[in-house]
């Protein structure tokens, strides 16, 4: 694949696939990475304009004949090895973002830990700290 992409486009792709896997986007799950967008570090210096024309380019791609393996490979190609994790939590956070948790959305997880190498203990820590993010009273 000789496409390119920036960093936050690949962390938005990230995102979107993670919410758009089980065939809907929920407001909250939207509502989710618009302010992931806003407020993580990450982020900074990227537009939150470009957040709608990134989410359409994503689902274009998706729609190819090897959509989801040839996004996942842009992704990992695209980030730096210590962006991982957090590519990995902002999957997460969308997920937990609606409150629960499809399969088809715990597939994508499953996908994106394989293809990050991401070790048990890195992941069950993420998920944990989403889990206690999202708790209600």
């Amino acid at each position: 694949m000789n496409e390119t992409i920036s960093i936050q486009e690949a962390l938005i792709y990230v995102m979107v696939i993670t919410s758009a896997s089980d065939s809907s986007m929920t407001d909250s799950e939207l509502a989710t990475i618009g302010e992931v967008v806003k407020t993580l570090p990450v982020f900074d210096n990227y537009e939150p304009a470009n957040v709608l024309p990134a989410a359409q380019r994503c689902g274009e791609r998706v729609q190819g004949e090897n959509g989801l393996s040839d996004i996942l490979d842009l992704v990992a190609d695209t980030l730096p090895v210590h962006l991982f994790d957090t590519a990995y939590a902002l999957a997460v956070e969308v997920a937990a973002a609606d409150l629960g948790i499809s399969k088809e959305e715990l597939r994508i997880l499953q996908l994106l830990r394989d293809r990050f190498n991401l070790d048990k203990l890195t992941t069950a820590a993420i998920e944990r700290g989403a889990i206690a993010r999202f708790k209600k009273a």
